[in-house]
């Protein structure tokens, strides 16, 4: 064989071979960003630090995990108000968002056994007595 044949087949097979890789990643469906409105939330980043420091001048844990019972239990005080978002990193369609009002002791627990077994984030965001706070804990089913 010579050079001319030799330079047209790598040419082919390099061309086939990128052809191939395109396909394949035109193919995948499961490709989730970390949040629908990544630029949006940058901006309002400060907000968020600010409800994280608000969280920790607290001093206890918002909230905590039974993993026997596979359960959330809040520490929040009555009329405390938030949003607890069960945030999947591995799969966006698995997340979920619990909008929470601390009416009594009752609405404390939150039932987590209709969630995939897997790797979580527990983000809990809340307001009480004018102010906003922030905790984050990473949990496994």
């Amino acid at each position: 064989m010579d050079w001319g044949k030799g330079i047209v087949l790598t040419f082919v097979a390099f061309a086939t071979i990128m052809i191939s890789m395109v396909t394949i990643c035109m193919k995948q469906d499961d490709l989730h960003l970390v949040t629908k409105n990544y630029y949006e939330e940058e901006i309002k980043y400060q907000e968020h630090i600010d409800r994280v420091d608000n969280a920790a001048a607290l001093g206890l844990d918002a909230f905590t995990f039974d993993s026997r019972s596979k359960a959330v239990d809040l520490h929040l005080p009555v009329g405390a108000k938030g949003e607890l978002h069960l945030f999947r990193p591995s799969d966006a369609r698995l997340d979920k968002k619990l909008a929470l009002e601390i009416v009594d002791d009752a609405s404390r627990y939150v039932d987590l056994k209709d969630l995939k077994p897997g790797y979580w984030r527990v983000k809990l965001t809340w307001s009480a007595e004018g102010k906003s706070y922030f905790q984050e804990e990473k949990i496994t089913l």
